[in-house]
């Protein structure tokens, strides 16, 4: 499995990956992924969006959007796997990938956000490094229209060296 910066060339099979990840997990993107522009424009975004690719078909995403104004040192991680490829420690490897790229790119926080019942998703990024920070409760309405809770997860990279060695990542980074 690779994990590769998305490129302009990647925009029909990113789209052919996103046809496969079920409705009800669509409810959490925050764009229209259904418009061709959107992942257009991804492709042309400059390094803060990641493909992990096996045989040419792309089974996980992976994007870092900084925030602006007095966020600007927080980024927010946005993380979607292959419903086939789940399970299997992907997910795990683009969230490292990203908090070692969101390092790079000089943030000192990130964040994701999770439904707070979504365990597996929530220890995984326990796993590399992320603490619960803000639970919101009846925040997200899917596409049942069901009301549930949304948790927010975040990565202080801050002073990081203790956190990132707990990560796991520590001989990735240069501290």
């Amino acid at each position: 499995m690779e994990i590769r910066p998305l490129e302009p060339e990647d925009q029909d099979a990113v789209e052919r990956f996103l046809e496969r990840i079920p409705h009800s997990d669509r409810t959490f993107f925050k764009e229209a992924v259904d418009d061709p522009a959107v992942v257009s424009a991804w492709a042309r975004a400059d390094g803060e969006r990641w493909l992990a690719v096996e045989a040419g078909k792309v089974a996980g995403y992976v994007a870092i959007v900084p925030l602006h104004g007095f966020s600007n040192h927080v980024g927010e991680i946005r993380l979607v796997v292959d419903p086939t490829a789940r399970g299997q420690g992907l997910g795990t490897a683009l969230a490292r990938h990203a908090v070692l790229e969101g390092l790079r790119l000089g943030l000192t926080k990130m964040v994701v956000e999770v439904l707070a019942d979504q365990e597996f998703t929530i220890e995984m990024f326990n796993r590399v490094g992320f603490d619960p920070e803000a639970l919101l409760v009846g925040h997200v309405k899917d596409r049942a229209g069901e009301v549930r809770d949304l948790m927010i997860l975040a990565h202080n990279a801050e002073g990081g060296a203790a956190a990132i060695a707990a990560s796991g990542i520590a001989d990735e980074v240069p501290l």
